[in-house]
């Protein structure tokens, strides 16, 4: 059975923020160049930057879903666009990492910026207690998708 009432229309909501996103990336990507997978490279890229991670190829890969040739090509790719580049690990140098390069996060805040502004204001409109429901909600959210891979 389908479920039904009032918390459907937000999940509605949510399905058709993840469309205008998705084609938001999809606007950035046409205009610079680059394949949409390219665009998530770089967003998983500096996530595990935010999160003081190294990122390999491999576990680039794994995050996208892509085989092992298809992540070679992609770090080719974004590498001869200057977007990102192959670096030694910090704690293992026989590892390599995967580094975006300040320039590919400069050209992202410029096209991402003012959403994310948008996004960052209208949180400032709900306290402590309601942002945490909704920090709630999307881990739970993404959780739940990741499950269903």
């Amino acid at each position: 059975m389908q479920p039904q009432g009032p918390e459907l229309e937000i999940v509605h909501l949510l399905r058709a923020v993840t469309v205008e996103l998705g084609l938001h990336s999809g606007r950035f990507a046409q205009r610079n160049g680059m394949h949409p997978t390219d665009v998530r490279a770089l967003i998983a890229l500096m996530d595990a930057s935010r999160a003081d991670e190294e990122m390999t190829a491999g576990r680039l890969g794994a995050a996208l879903g892509l085989n092992s040739a298809g992540t070679t090509a992609l770090v080719d790719r974004l590498e001869r666009a200057g977007h990102v580049r192959r670096v030694r690990g910090g704690t293992d140098r026989r590892r390599v990492v995967i580094e975006v390069d300040e320039k590919a996060v400069e050209l992202g805040w410029s096209f991402f910026g003012p959403l994310i502004g948008s996004a960052v204001e209208l949180l400032r409109g709900y306290d402590e207690r309601e942002r945490a429901a909704i920090r709630g909600f999307l881990q739970g959210v993404r959780t739940a998708a990741a499950e269903g891979e």
